[in-house]
């Protein structure tokens, strides 16, 4: 292949100049997406991308993972922390790693920060596949009330607010469900 000599200089000046050059410090982007905070009454673990939750066999048993096809079974490769608490744990009486989400109030959540791809030394155990840790809420700007109702008589009760005291912020979040299955 033939070359015009003037491409050809610039191609060596170019080479030669870059060689000589300090190199540039690499900086990695961080990106920070925001979204809003709704319909969170299913499992909050599908807030991470790429998260699909399925029941497990039946209720009273946390659920079955799965990331972008990868099987977490009840969390094994995925750790999962909620304000600092992990969750998963290696002496869990059901299994070594088990993630049981069902203790969080959704409306309660402040936000989620996950990391997905291969182990994470930072994290620790069980992070093979990603990790997520989860923030509540320190305030909410009104109290809230709210009523659902659904077949197979599903009713939950989900009540919440805080309250300013003289030396605290006071938080309080109460949830009621009933349902009786199909």
């Amino acid at each position: 292949m033939l070359y015009p000599l003037r491409s050809l200089f610039a191609l060596s000046c170019c080479f030669s100049l870059g060689a000589f050059a300090d190199p540039a410090p690499e900086l990695l982007e961080q990106i920070e997406v925001q979204g809003r905070q709704i319909h969170l009454i299913g499992d909050i673990l599908e807030l991470v991308p790429g998260m699909v939750v399925t029941q497990h066999s039946s209720s009273g048993k946390a659920n079955q993972y799965f990331l972008r096809g990868f099987n977490l079974d009840h969390g094994t490769d995925f750790f999962t922390r909620v304000d600092g608490m992990p969750v998963n744990m290696r002496s869990h009486g059901h299994g070594q790693g088990y993630t049981d989400l069902n203790f969080i109030i959704p409306e309660t959540l402040r936000s989620v920060a996950y990391q997905k791809d291969a182990y994470y030394a930072d994290v620790g155990d069980f992070s093979g596949a990603g990790s997520a840790t989860f923030t509540t809420a320190t305030a909410f700007d009104q109290p809230q009330l709210a009523i659902t109702t659904g077949s197979d008589n599903y009713y939950r009760l989900i009540a919440l607010g805080s309250h300013q005291g003289t030396e605290n912020q006071w938080l309080y979040a109460l949830e009621l469900q009933r349902h009786q299955g199909p």
